[in-house]
């Protein structure tokens, strides 16, 4: 189970692309907001379609999820108890991963994700960037290089940008 859908992409995406071996994927989620008069978090079914494209993605870039699956928790520990509501859950967080799905793969198919992405961290692809990634530099070489060549350069994230080119496939 998650806090929050941030906290699951990060989750996933981490496990996914360390270790390329999502087999099965509890989408239960819950917010701070959410906590109840004792303290604990009260779950609910996931209902963020950009964290569920994002979890699709990952799912995606690693070939699927084998043998397993989603699962959609669904406990009395909830506010929504009656029988309706638990199947319109159900729908309603099986419909969030199916759009998910179909955005992750526009966005995989588009590639303008990755490429950003990739040009973003082109300077690990070589030089001292590449020895820093790989873990081969020492921090006697990286001292020398910053006396050499200056404090780098501070560039923007773009985090702005890249979260509305994100938002383009929501």
């Amino acid at each position: 189970n998650q806090i929050t859908p941030h906290w699951l992409v990060m989750d996933i995406s981490i496990t996914s692309s360390w270790l390329q071996n999502l087999a099965f994927l509890d989408q239960s989620t819950a917010t701070l907001d959410l906590l109840i008069w004792d303290g604990k978090l009260t779950m609910q079914f996931p209902m963020d379609v950009k964290a569920a494209t994002l979890v699709m993605k990952a799912v995606i870039e690693q070939g699927g999820l084998a043998p397993g699956g989603l699962n959609f928790d669904c406990k009395v520990r909830r506010e929504s108890t009656d029988l309706p509501d638990m199947f319109f859950s159900h729908i309603g967080a099986m419909d969030t991963f199916a759009r998910g799905l179909r955005n992750a793969v526009k966005i995989v198919d588009e590639g303008l994700l990755a490429a950003a992405i990739k040009m973003r961290y082109s300077g690990f692809d070589k030089g001292i960037g590449k020895k820093i990634e790989d873990g081969s530099a020492s921090l006697e070489e990286l001292e020398k290089y910053i006396l050499e060549h200056g404090e780098p350069a501070v560039l923007s994230g773009r985090q702005e940008w890249y979260e509305s080119l994100l938002n383009r496939y929501v």
